[in-house]
């Protein structure tokens, strides 16, 4: 009713107005009979199954940008995901004076530790394993430190704070954690840094890496999957993509909440990549 005493009593502005209205209406209308029509199309061109296959292997793509870099070629498997890759020689330099106090801790403050769950579960078992020759002592706990640090860090949502990990976290792995780990997002009319989906996903491939460099280059996925607050399926997801081994260890018991271990194991040669999901596609169907 208003529309009509628009066209008849309405100023010119008034008409114009409704006539750009009505246009971009019809042309929302075209616009969407095309995007359904489309889409019905693809559906009967290629079918859901080969729909659905596509989507995984995007997924997979998806996963594959956020991996560190990748050496096929490797002739072994330190070589594959290499620890310069992960660490640089400044940034690894920079990481002695904050994990100076793991190289130095005693089975007594190890223990302690465990009970005010200062660090994550993955970091706390293997504190108790430090080797007693000190160069490799002191290697094993700056991995260690960085890769706690890296864990807290994905809990994060937006960085609101220029030293998100606090005063004693040296500036080079600040830096690296804002420029390497995070997404620039613009939230209230400012530049923001977002630990979003995709770079949890960074973070989580960059810890299994680091954790495979730590353990001989077979890790406990499940204890990495809990600290990181993971659900199974993803864990796996970016494990497979990352080319691992999946199996479950004889004789290991489960964690508190039931779950069974997971072990990745990083060998030569690597296995054929697979698609997400598949794996739990097959388990369904049988």
């Amino acid at each position: 009713q208003l529309d009509l005493c628009i066209e008849a009593f309405g100023t010119s502005k008034q008409k114009r107005a409704l006539n750009s209205r009505r246009m971009n209406t019809v042309g929302d209308d075209i616009l969407s009979s095309a995007v359904t029509k489309a889409a019905a199309n693809i559906i009967d061109t290629k079918g859901v199954t080969a729909l659905i296959q596509d989507m995984a292997q995007d997924d997979v793509q998806n996963i594959s940008m956020f991996l560190p870099p990748c050496n096929e070629d490797a002739d072994k498997p330190a070589d594959v995901y290499k620890f310069e890759d992960i660490l640089s020689p400044a940034e690894y330099e920079a990481l002695q004076a904050p994990a100076a106090a793991f190289v130095s801790v005693t089975p007594k403050e190890a223990a302690k530790k465990a009970e005010e769950k200062r660090h994550c579960s993955f970091v706390l078992e293997e504190l108790k394993f430090l080797p007693v020759d000190e160069k490799s002592r002191d290697h094993k706990a700056r991995c260690l430190w960085f890769l706690d640090t890296l864990i807290k860090f994905s809990y994060m949502k937006m960085i609101k704070k220029k030293h998100p990990m606090g005063p004693e976290c040296p500036h080079i792995i600040s830096k690296k954690l804002m420029k390497n780990f995070t997404s620039l997002t613009y939230n209230n009319g400012s530049v923001q840094n977002l630990v979003s989906a995709s770079m949890k996903t960074k973070i989580t491939a960059y810890v299994i890496a680091l954790a495979l460099h730590i353990n001989n280059f077979q890790t406990d996925l499940t204890v990495l999957q809990n600290d990181l607050r993971l659900q199974e399926h993803r864990m796996m997801d970016i494990a497979r993509a990352m080319r691992l081994k999946i199996s479950k260890p004889k004789g290991l018991p489960g964690l508190e909440n039931g779950q069974n271990h997971k072990l990745g194991t990083l060998s030569l040669p690597l296995p054929v990549q697979k698609a997400p999901g598949e794996q739990r596609k097959r388990r369904k169907m049988r």
